[in-house]
């Protein structure tokens, strides 16, 4: 696999409304493990598919040097399909069936090739992704999400690709499921492309591919290193800002000076000539001398105020818009040890089973808590946040609250009205604050003049994410209880870092559901909940 690579020559690419993706994109990607970052929506996920071939250049070229296996984010899967036939090996394994019970139809050897060893080599590959469990001729109408991509990638890795591209892989998977694909993933030893959010996974890639819409900028070493590069380039872009606005001002103060000189000259000379009594033509010889004299200078400071503006303007391209939220929430503060939430053998029947263990479960919130809640998908945690806030009352056991507001996020970020404004969003959840007031924290929120006053049902994911939470953390009364459930799904690294800033200017108690490891240790989580086989047990922090 050692001449594994992918080759993208000036390619250029639009949606068919003319709105561009890239222009004169050319790069080369070689053996080894290289993550793709950028901001949502810059199209990641369209450069995967272009590589692949699933989409045509408008112009420009793609080469890809080896056999290409692709996992792309929604999986095309339908629930009349069984494992085997995701994988790709169910006509091969009903030859090698055929021929063992005697059929030597040369068809059947054919359909074999040299895949004698398939189910051994299949069964391997998903026992290694956690999918011990699984026989062949199970369903996929059976299997949870995080299932479905883990079948996805083994049926990918089945083919040995030279060259692999995996776009956000960890979606839908719970921490175990994870691990086991950050192991997988250690030992390809291809050339792989991998588009992803999860900053444990990128910080296991050996470069890091930032994409613009006419460049991707390689970085050596993983996504922390690529953190620190980025702000040690932010560092000098900023410094150089810094100089070029003095040069400026020194500039624009030399030719102030240099006009106010070229004018006394003037009026001085003027005055000379007047008292020396010199002849007309001399006379004006000498002043048309001095105006030009005048202009040259003149021209010359314009000149290098052009220039200065030019290095500004070069310096200010270089600074990155970082997009960080700066907040302060006094009002959601809650005194230590005031209990928010007591329940007591909590139980709820779904389906006709039982969701928690015999007992139920018990969990107590005080303020000011910082709790993660881990589990495998499918464990309740979702039904035990829904017990917090009162939407799901328990089949048995006992729950209180207090008297303080428990708002809930959920995975949809469907809290707020799609058909309104930022504005009048905001105005619905803080009535009583003033329009000034209201727009200040907008601001805060990086909703600014006219982003203030667009529909939410046309902002892109982490705007969405910002403005529901400028609604529910400033909202009157504020939330001295927060619930999260999977708040970083779908969410670029830009949209996750804002999510982290106002989580840590919060200062009430909150719970959040999420695989993200680095994300809950990010925020300061606490305390370590993990609900399993219908357990609730307190843990200590993983190891990220």
């Amino acid at each position: 696999m050692s001449d594994a690579a992918i080759v993208c020559s000036n390619l250029s690419f639009a949606w068919p409304d003319d709105t561009p993706v890239f222009q004169d994109l050319s790069f080369t990607v070689t053996t080894g493990r290289t993550g793709l970052v950028a901001p949502n929506g810059s199209g990641k996920s369209t450069l995967l598919k272009l590589i692949a071939g699933e989409l045509e250049p408008a112009t420009g070229s793609v080469s890809v040097s080896g056999t290409l296996g692709h996992l792309p984010q929604s999986l095309p899967l339908t629930g009349d399909l069984t494992v085997a036939e995701v994988l790709g090996v169910a006509a091969v394994i009903r030859a090698l069936d055929a021929v063992e019970s005697g059929d030597v139809d040369e068809k059947h050897f054919a359909t074999i090739g040299d895949d004698w060893d398939i189910e051994e080599r299949t069964r391997a590959q998903l026992d290694r992704l956690g999918l011990a469990g699984l026989t062949l001729d199970r369903g996929m109408s059976t299997l949870s999400g995080g299932q479905v991509v883990s079948l996805g990638l083994a049926a990918q890795l089945l083919k040995r690709p030279d060259v692999l591209l995996l776009d956000e892989p960890t979606n839908n998977l719970d921490v175990e499921a994870r691990h086991k694909l950050y192991d997988v993933l250690s030992d390809y030893t291809g050339c792989l492309l991998l588009v992803s959010h999860d900053r444990a996974l990128l910080d296991r890639m050996e470069r890091i591919a930032e994409l613009g819409s006419d460049e991707l900028r390689l970085y050596g070493g993983n996504f922390t290193a690529y953190e620190e590069a980025v702000r040690a380039e932010q560092e000098v872009a900023e410094k150089n800002v810094r100089n070029a606005e003095q040069e400026l001002k020194r500039e624009k103060r030399e030719l102030q000076q240099a006009r106010e000189r070229a004018e006394r000259r003037m009026s001085n000379a003027s005055k000379n000539l007047k008292n020396a009594g010199l002849p007309k033509i001399f006379a004006g010889n000498m002043k048309r001398g001095a105006q030009e004299a005048a202009g040259r200078s003149g021209t010359m400071h314009a000149s290098r105020v052009g220039e200065a503006k030019a290095r500004l303007d070069e310096a200010g391209r270089a600074l990155r818009d970082e997009q960080r939220l700066a907040l302060e929430l006094p009002d959601t503060q809650v005194p230590a040890g005031r209990n928010l939430f007591l329940g007591k053998d909590m139980q709820v029947r779904l389906g006709g089973r039982d969701v928690f263990a015999e007992g139920g479960v018990d969990l107590t919130v005080r303020g000011p808590d910082r709790i993660a809640l881990t589990g495998p998908n499918g464990a309740g945690k979702t039904t035990l946040m829904r017990l917090i806030t009162g939407d799901l009352a328990p089949d048995s056991g006992e729950t209180k609250r207090s008297d303080g507001r428990v708002a809930y996020l959920s995975q949809r970020l469907d809290l707020l009205n799609p058909d309104r404004t930022v504005a009048e969003n905001f105005a619905d959840f803080a009535p009583e604050r003033p329009e000034a007031e209201r727009m200040n924290l907008l601001a805060r929120f990086l909703f600014r003049g006219a982003r203030a006053h667009l529909p939410v049902g046309v902002l892109s994911g982490g705007e969405r994410l910002r403005a529901t939470l400028a609604c529910v953390l400033c909202a009157e009364p504020a939330p001295h209880l927060l619930l999260l459930d999977e708040p970083t799904n779908n969410l670029d690294l830009v949209s996750a870092g804002q999510l982290e800033s106002a989580l840590n200017s919060y200062q009430g108690a909150f719970m959040v559901v999420s695989h993200d490891e680095r994300f809950l240790t990010a925020i300061g989580v606490n305390r370590w909940l993990r609900l399993a086989d219908g357990t609730l047990k307190e843990t200590g922090a993983p190891e990220v």
